[in-house]
C-alpha cells in the first residue's frame, strides 16, 4: 500500500502546473510602465519578459495566462496574447 501511495504522490508531483487565464477589452495601456488596464477595472502589469504588440490599445481583446498560488492570488504573468485587434472609429465592422 505505502508503494502504491508513493507512485501516486510521485506522478502528482511531476504534473505540470495548469496556468490560470483571464481575457478582457483594454481600457489603457501604460507602454512606459507597463500597465493594462482592463474595462473591468482590473490592472495588469507587464513582466520585462513580455512584449505588448506595438500597436496594442483601447478597445483590443487580450488574454493572460498567469500563475497563481491559490488564495495568495497572481505570481507571475507567463503570457499575453492579443485575441482581436478593435475597429478604428467610422470602420464598417459587416462580412
Amino acid at each position: 500500500m505505502r508503494i502504491l501511495v508513493a507512485a501516486v504522490l510521485a506522478a502528482c508531483a511531476a504534473l505540470p502546473a495548469v496556468a490560470d487565464e483571464t481575457e478582457g477589452l483594454v481600457l489603457a495601456f501604460d507602454r512606459q510602465a507597463r500597465l493594462i488596464v482592463l474595462t473591468d477595472k482590473s490592472v495588469w502589469t507587464l513582466p520585462d519578459t513580455l512584449t505588448a504588440p506595438e500597436d496594442l490599445g483601447r478597445g483590443d481583446r487580450v488574454l493572460f495566462e498567469y500563475e497563481a498560488e491559490g488564495e495568495d492570488g497572481l505570481t507571475e504573468i507567463t503570457a499575453m496574447t492579443r485575441l482581436s485587434v478593435a475597429l478604428g472609429a467610422g470602420a464598417d465592422g459587416g462580412s
